[in-house]
């Protein structure tokens, strides 16, 4: 190129600069020109430097103070190469011009490279400050708020530098998976090795709280100023809205949105009071394109997909700089391909979202994979549930189907709906391919509905008798408006136990909620509203009457159905269901038999949990067995209380959910193929993994007991096939029934007095010859271990047997109480002599402690009377007292602590100890 050529190029670059200053919001001035007062941010070309350094292509002055320094390069030039010409300038500045220059250590501190098609740009501010690439220069409104943020805080000055000590993350509320997401994220922010960061994390497993918790940390701790949250849907938006609304600050318990303002992006651009900004991809387009959107032109955008990539030029509705981070959830769908221009528009850290992300997904992100939370992790840890298959297949929907010529068949036009009747002119042979696109079988569809209509509670869901919440995905929305219409007649219901809910619907998201919230409506057909995102917990059926070639799709279709959903709620929309513990996957069309498809953990049909647990005492399971019996624990934990759990984790020595996850982990593909590598003998070593994960339950034979033990406890099996005879009549004093209860019972403390803490409490006291104190939890654990299959015990009952046999030694008691087992250990192991009622032995030690007291000179007057027997009443239920209960009925009518210590005294205290001691035992 020639000297003059390159002068041209140069200028060329320098007029395409000045354009994209100004259309930032800079005034561009020559040296003759100058007048530094004629607006906050001036570009000054051409500027000469100290002697040896040159001119400066441009110097950017803010309020008449010189802050940056821009090189200009032709197009064509690699800027990396210019850098260091870029920072020399930076430190040559003339004497007079540097008593007015805002530095940083010495330079400038807003350096840029540029040449009309890149421009690169260096904060000085930052932590070891390195060019990124803008996509135009910064307006000098943004520059001036960096400098202040470095003048409010000289040691953290950007968001960059704010990130390296941000304060320990609050946990109380997040799930395991949600904490490793936020540290991961927050991990890749510290190093800044790459602008962007990718949490996979499964559908259900609370992707949006894990951002919004994210969005607080920055916004609250890191120096970020405004955020972007791109969703799939517009339905999402309201969801992710609400979200934001809800979300209660830690420590503070105000609402997010109480504190850092959350709007929806309009047509005329983003109010400037906002922190949260929300939209879909597609409306932040139509914004820097500078279209009109109107709200009702919003569910047409949802579904718009451009045919070519998208350009974008500068938008002063929406500046490059108007995010310092940008989250895309349901990742997989939006960020790559046509829509990738949108994203790196803006200067701001990319997060994404996504429970299934792609090859295109991973290299948009740099493979930085951040945080890996796995579909059967997430069933492990109890957040969603694991599935069935259930196959159809019909003639027409494996092979087709073949019309003669000559025919009279109905046609329908797709855009009018209208139906005429015609003669084929010609043979029609149809594969499966072409069904519900060129040609609809009434057959097929009516086949498939009826086959699962009749297998729906023999086979799909066994004993139920309730329609379970069913989402049916069509190929289209005629071929949905058949389905739905079908629906209703093969199940013989009306128009509210069956309808379509697509983006043709005038009221989608009112159906939508009434899916979620109401007992009536029974089945949805969707084409693809549902398929991504939308939350309806109580489903548990998922419908394929549409093939889907793409795995992340049909992960995020399969995953509608994966949420779990707490009793109560599930009942009141579901009232035969007692828990969802599994989803069932209808396929009417072959689409769980693509390669892509993961197939559950539950792979082993028709064997038993006992089975299960033996082969894995013996460790002789293998990958599939230790998969099914991941489900089986992970379906139970589900079916279990509060207490049960705790129970399991206690006698487990861990919580059991981390054992169920190490059989998960072991069965996984990439867990095994990474044990493999470098192993001499690669099966050995993954038949290690396996078994290492086996080893909790080979190891505990008292935990593979519990296990069954509360099995069966919550599972009743109902035959209607044997036919009984009466073999025997009596009452339950029959003297040798009675004893058989005794000895029975008498053998199980003897058998688990080492593992049942109340029973070992007693025995002790009897061995050393002590005395004895049985807190309530303990009495409640006895009463759950005897009330379970197959002894199934109650106080009462046991009492009652040793009336029978013991009769003159026994006291009768008209209602008893789970602290009558008390009485009955300390019976049974030789404590006592006589079988007295838990709650006659408290009030007649409580009688001896009020006389002991009236002897020491102590009276207590009627209001103090209450307390002591209301008290005392507590004790002879549980065992004993806390301060705390005083808290509860009935004491909080009258004030509850405060109340007793006004009455009591202030040893109302040393009162709750002497009586525990005195009275119970």
């Amino acid at each position: 190129m020639t000297p003059e050529d390159r002068l041209a190029a140069e200028e060329r670059a320098r007029v395409i600069i000045d354009r994209q200053l100004r259309d930032a919001g800079w005034q561009v001035q020559s040296l003759k020109q100058l007048s530094l007062a004629a607006g906050q941010g001036i570009a000054v070309r051409e500027t000469t430097m100290k002697s040896g350094h040159g001119r400066a292509d441009y110097l950017l002055y803010l309020d008449t103070r010189v802050v940056g320094v821009i090189e200009a390069k032709p197009q064509g030039t690699a800027l990396a190469g210019v850098e260091w010409q870029s920072a020399m300038y930076a430190a040559g500045l003339r004497p007079e011009a540097l008593r007015r220059a805002r530095l940083c250590d010495g330079r400038l501190p807003f350096v840029f490279e540029a040449s009309g098609s890149e421009t690169w740009f260096t904060n000085g501010f930052d932590p070891d400050a390195r060019a990124r690439r803008l996509f135009s220069f910064p307006r000098p409104e943004t520059l001036a708020r960096l400098l202040r943020d470095a003048d409010a805080d000289p040691a953290r000055p950007t968001w960059r530098a704010k990130v390296q000590a941000l304060p320990p993350l609050d946990t109380t509320s997040l799930r395991p998976a949600q904490i490793e997401a936020i540290a991961g994220v927050e991990r890749s922010l510290r190093e800044q090795r790459f602008d962007r960061s990718l949490i996979q994390m499964a559908t259900g497993a609370g992707k949006t709280f894990t951002a919004v918790t994210q969005c607080y940390r920055l916004l609250a701790h890191g120096g970020f100023k405004r955020v972007l949250f791109l969703v799939d849907r517009n339905n999402l938006g309201k969801q992710t809205a609400s979200e934001f609304g809800n979300y209660r600050v830690p420590g503070d318990g105000r609402r997010f949105s109480e504190i850092y303002p959350v709007a929806t992006l309009t047509s005329a651009g983003m109010l400037e009071s906002s922190s949260v900004v929300i939209s879909t991809i597609q409306r932040v387009y139509s914004v820097l394109k500078g279209q009109t959107v109107t709200d009702a032109d919003d569910e047409a955008l949802d579904s718009f997909t451009p045919d070519a990539p998208v350009t974008v030029e500068y938008s002063q509705a929406l500046a490059p700089d108007a995010f310092d981070l940008v989250i895309v959830d349901e990742a997989h769908r939006s960020i790559y391909g046509v829509w990738r221009g949108v994203l790196e528009y803006f200067d701001a850290h990319v997060i994404g979202l996504t429970a299934t992300p792609g090859k295109q997904t991973f290299a948009f992100f740099r493979q930085n994979l951040v945080s890996e939370y796995t579909y059967p992790q997430s069933v492990a840890d109890r957040v969603n549930v694991d599935f069935d298959i259930y196959r159809i297949k019909t003639e027409i929907s494996e092979q087709g189907a073949s019309i003669e010529a000559g025919t009279i068949v109905p046609k329908l036009d797709r855009r009018t709906r209208q139906q005429r009747l015609e003669a084929l002119d010609e043979d029609v042979d149809y594969g499966k391919s072409d069904l519900d696109r060129a040609v609809t079988s009434v057959s097929q569809i009516r086949l498939v509905l009826q086959t699962f209509r009749d297998r729906l509670f023999t086979e799909i869901f066994p004993g139920r008798s309730e329609v379970p919440k069913t989402l049916v995905f069509a190929k289209d929305d005629a071929h949905a408006e058949t389905i739905v219409r079908m629906v209703r007649e093969v199940f013989g219901k009306g128009n509210d136990f069956a309808t379509k809910i697509t983006y043709q619907n005038k009221d989608a998201e009112a159906h939508l909620t009434a899916f979620r919230t109401s007992p009536t409506l029974r089945i949805a057909v969707t084409v693809d509203m549902i398929a991504t995102g939308t939350d309806v917990k109580p489903l548990e059926c998922v419908f394929f009457l549409r093939d889907v070639r793409s795995a992340q799709y049909f992960e995020q279709m399969k995953g509608r159905g994966a949420r779990t959903i707490d009793a109560a709620t599930f009942a009141s929309v579901t009232p035969d269901a007692l828990a969802k513990t599994r989803f069932v996957l209808v396929d009417a069309v072959g689409v769980t038999e693509h390669d892509f498809v993961e197939p559950p953990l539950n792979r082993v049909k028709g064997v038993s949990l006992e089975s299960l647990l033996k082969k894995a005492a013996l460790f002789e399971l293998d990958a599939d067995e230790a998969a099914t019996l991941a489900s089986r624990l992970a379906a139970l934990e589900l079916d279990l209380t509060v207490a049960e759990r705790a129970e399991l984790d206690e006698v487990a020595g861990r919580p059991l959910r981390g054992i169920v996850r190490g059989l998960v982990d072991a069965v996984d593909p990439d867990a095994q193929a990474k044990a493999a590598a470098g192993a001499s003998d690669p099966q050995a070593a993954i038949e290690a993994l396996l078994e290492a994960a086996v080893a909790p339950l080979a190891s505990n034979p008292d935990l593979r007991a519990r296990i069954l033990e509360l099995r069966r406890s919550h599972d009743r099996i109902i035959d209607e096939v044997n036919v009984d005879r009466l073999v025997d009549a009596h009452g339950v004093v029959d003297p040798g029934r009675a004893k058989s209860i005794v000895e029975s019972w008498r053998a199980y403390l003897h058998e688990h007095r080492d593992e049942i803490s109340a029973i070992a409490v007693i025995d002790e006291a009897r061995r050393l010859r002590g005395t004895a104190k049985v807190s309530f939890p303990q009495v409640q654990e006895l009463a759950d271990r005897i009330a379970r299959p197959p002894r199934n015990w109650t106080p009462d009952l046991v009492w009652a047997a040793y009336e029978a046999v013991d009769a003159g030694k026994v006291r009768p008691s008209t209602r008893h109480t789970l602290t009558d087992l008390v009485s009955l250990l300390r019976y049974t192991l030789g404590l006592d002599s006589e079988l007295v009622p838990y709650a006659e032995t408290v009030r007649t030690r409580y009688a001896g402690w009020l006389a002991g007291q009236e002897q020491s000179g102590r009276r207590f007057t009627v209001d103090q009377r209450w307390w002591l027997d209301n008290i005392v009443e507590v004790i002879t239920v549980s065992a004993g007292i806390a301060p705390e209960d005083l808290d509860g009925t009935p004491f909080s009518d009258r004030g509850g602590v405060d109340g007793a210590v006004r009455e009591l005294g202030p040893d109302t205290e040393s009162i709750l100890d002497a009586l525990n001691r005195e009275l119970t035992a």
